[in-house]
C-alpha cells in the first residue's frame, strides 16, 4: 500500500449534506435513475438518532461527485457535534467549499508551499510511507497541503460567524485522478477512439493516471479502507486517552482529568470549541493512499460506531453485504448502523460506505 501521512465544467454533479440532494440537470436528464451512473465509485449513507439514549442528532454528513468541477473526483466527510450542531452543520455545508478555495489557489499559483513528508505526527506502522510524488504546479496542487489549510482556515471561520461555542469531530476524504508522471507516455496507437469511451459506462476513462485517496481529520470519527479484505485505518483517533495527545496537552498547560482535556471534551482535537482552543486544536492529521484494484471499499463513520465495532469487524459487514446484495453500498451502510445500534451504542451513529469500481482499471 502507498500511504503518506502528515502533519500537516458543465458536468453532472451529485451533492449531499445532511439529507438534502441536488443534482445538475445535466444529471436529472440522464436515461437512468442511478444517481452514481457514470461514476467508478457509489455512496451509501445510514443515521440514527438512536433515541434510546440521544434526544438530539448532532451527526451531519456531506459527499459531492465530480467534486471541484473535476471529473469522478469525489468528497466525503462525517462530522460529529458536541455541545450541539452548529459547528457539525456549518462544516458540512462551507468545509467542501473553503477545500475547493485552496485547490483553485494551489492551481492558480506558480510556487508550492511544499509540506516535508518527513514532519509526521502520526504512526501507521503497518504501512509503508515513501516520499510525497508531486506534479509541478499550476497541473497539481498539494492535497494533503490543501486539506490542511483548509481544516485550519475553517476552524477560523466557524469561530468568526459565531459558532465557537460548539465544537465537531471532522473524517475528510478526497478521491482524485492524477497524470503519472512515472508510467510511460501512451502512444497515440493506444489511446481510445471516442467511440470507445463513448460506449464505455465510466464518464472518466484513465489512460495515463493514478487515483489518489487523501484523507485528513480532528477527534475520533474515523475512516477505515478495505484492501483486499484486510481493514486500514486512514485516520487518528484524538483522544483525550492517546499518550502523543495527553503529552501535547500537557506541554500546552492543560490537564487530563478523566479521560477528557480539562475535565470537560474526550476528543484532543476538533473543529470548534473556541473557549479551549489552545488545548483542543484544529489541526488535522492526514494522509494519501494510492487507490489500486485490489481497494474494495472505504468506510467514514462517527465514533457511535467505532465504539461497539472494531475496524475488521466493520469491513467484514459491509463486504459481506456488498457481496450478496450486489455491491449496494446503501445497503451495506444501514447495516453497519443497525449493527452498531443493536451492539448498544449510547451515541447518535452515521455511517457512509463508498464503494471503489474496480472495472474502471481495466478499460
Amino acid at each position: 500500500m502507498s500511504l503518506q501521512n502528515n502533519r500537516t465544467g458543465s458536468m453532472s454533479s451529485i451533492s449531499k449534506t445532511s439529507g438534502t440532494r441536488s443534482r445538475s440537470n445535466s444529471a436529472a436528464n440522464d436515461e437512468t435513475d442511478d444517481p452514481f451512473a457514470g461514476l467508478s465509485f457509489s455512496v451509501g449513507v445510514a443515521e440514527n438518532k438512536n433515541v434510546t439514549y440521544r434526544s438530539k442528532m448532532e451527526d451531519v454528513h456531506t459527499y459531492v461527485a465530480n467534486f471541484a468541477e473535476k471529473l469522478d473526483w469525489g468528497y466525503f466527510a462525517i462530522f460529529d457535534g458536541h455541545a450541539g450542531k452548529s459547528t457539525a452543520r456549518w462544516c458540512g455545508n462551507n468545509l467542501h467549499t473553503i477545500l475547493e478555495q485552496e485547490i483553485l489557489h494551489g492551481e492558480l499559483s506558480t510556487t508550492a508551499s511544499p509540506v516535508d513528508p518527513e514532519d509526521n505526527d502520526s504512526d501507521i506502522s503497518d504501512l509503508p510511507t515513501p516520499q510525497k510524488d508531486r506534479l509541478d504546479p499550476p497541473v497539481l496542487s498539494d492535497m494533503q497541503e490543501n486539506l490542511y489549510q483548509a481544516f485550519l482556515r475553517a476552524d477560523t471561520l466557524n469561530e468568526k460567524e459565531g459558532n465557537g461555542s460548539s465544537g465537531s469531530t471532522a473524517a475528510v476524504a478526497v478521491l482524485r485522478w492524477e497524470a503519472n508522471r512515472h508510467s510511460p507516455q501512451e502512444k497515440p496507437e493506444q489511446s481510445q477512439s471516442k467511440t470507445e469511451k463513448k460506449n464505455h459506462p465510466y464518464d472518466f476513462v484513465p489512460t495515463n493516471h493514478k487515483r489518489v485517496l487523501y484523507t485528513s481529520n480532528v477527534g475520533d470519527s474515523r475512516i477505515v479502507l478495505c484492501r483486499s479484505g484486510h481493514p486500514y485505518r486512514l485516520s487518528y483517533d484524538h483522544k483525550a486517552t492517546d499518550l502523543n495527545e495527553i503529552e501535547r496537552i500537557k506541554n500546552a498547560r492543560g490537564l487530563v482529568m478523566k479521560n477528557r482535556v480539562n475535565g470537560v471534551l474526550a476528543v484532543s482535537r476538533s473543529l470548534g470549541d473556541s473557549y479551549m482552543k489552545d488545548l483542543v486544536i484544529g489541526v488535522p492529521f492526514t494522509t494519501a493512499t494510492e487507490i489500486t484494484q485490489n481497494d474494495e471499499f472505504m468506510i467514514l463513520a462517527c465514533d457511535g460506531v467505532w465504539d461497539v465495532i472494531s475496524d475488521a469487524a466493520a469491513c467484514k459487514t459491509v463486504s459481506q453485504v456488498l457481496h450478496e446484495s450486489n455491491n449496494n453500498a446503501q445497503l451495506a451502510a444501514s447495516r453497519l448502523c443497525q449493527q452498531a445500534i443493536d451492539n448498544s451504542t449510547t451515541d447518535n451513529v452515521t455511517v457512509m460506505v463508498v464503494r471503489f469500481h474496480s472495472g474502471v482499471f481495466n478499460c
